[in-house]
């Protein structure tokens, strides 16, 4: 398939009023409003394409840009790519999501994942934060750094109250990504949890809340989930 092939069908399966509600979610214009079923069918056709998936993503159509996540050969992906990406990703879906599952499930996430929360760009930042917790979930603890994994914790402990809008919101996954997929940190997300308390975070005109991220933990617990990795973080 064709870039101008995939926006035409975008367009032509574009609903307003899931552009209605993706507009007071943070997603920002241009798109179509295309649920993400219509997505994946588009996923099942193309698979995996690295060329078209960075085409896609540089129409700056939020929709083609979920997309392009969807469909990136995430190997494939170089620093460069990734980097051009979260600097085009301002809609929050994009950043929160599909630029951190694609660099968490290729070869640079741990890296840029570090590099994007000392950035001063609210959003850039948000991603790096993302970007660790996808991750983690992802890799085995074998292959962790659990001491730096701690300094993280206590770094978002210390910070989390003062950090951007959005900084919050990811950084307070991360506390839950922590203690969830990674057993020994589970204690320590866990108690870093209650030293943070209640998380505030704007949510602007939704009913979002921001999960309590004990209460979070212990769901996770209770389901027998804990330590349980995933295979893909994409969805």
């Amino acid at each position: 398939m064709t870039v101008g092939e995939i926006m035409a069908e975008l367009q032509a399966n574009g609903n307003d009023g899931i552009k209605k509600i993706l507009l007071k979610h943070g997603v920002k214009e241009p798109f179509f409003g295309v649920k993400v079923e219509f997505l994946k069918t588009i996923q099942k056709r193309v698979k995996h394409d690295y060329q078209l998936a960075k085409d896609l993503f540089d129409t700056g159509n939020a929709d083609a840009m979920y997309l392009a996540g969807l469909i990136a050969d995430d190997a494939r992906m170089t620093k460069a790519d990734l980097q051009n990406w979260i600097e085009k990703a301002l809609s929050n879906n994009i950043n929160e999501y599909t630029v951190p599952w694609v660099a968490a499930e290729g070869k640079h996430g741990y890296e840029l994942g570090m590099e994007w929360i000392d950035s001063s760009i609210e959003h850039i930042a948000a991603a790096g934060w993302a970007t660790l917790s996808n991750w983690i979930a992802l890799k085995p603890d074998n292959e962790l750094d659990i001491e730096e994994l701690k300094a993280l914790l206590d770094r978002v402990e210390k910070t989390i109250h003062t950090s951007p809008n959005q900084v919050r919101s990811t950084m307070n996954g991360f506390v839950m990504a922590a203690g969830i997929y990674v057993l020994s940190l589970t204690a320590d997300a866990n108690q870093a949890a209650k030293r943070i308390g209640d998380v505030m975070v704007d949510k602007g005109d939704t009913a979002c809340k921001v999960p309590d991220a004990v209460t979070y933990i212990q769901k996770a617990k209770d389901k027998g989930n804990l330590g349980k990795k995933k295979k893909t973080v994409k969805c």
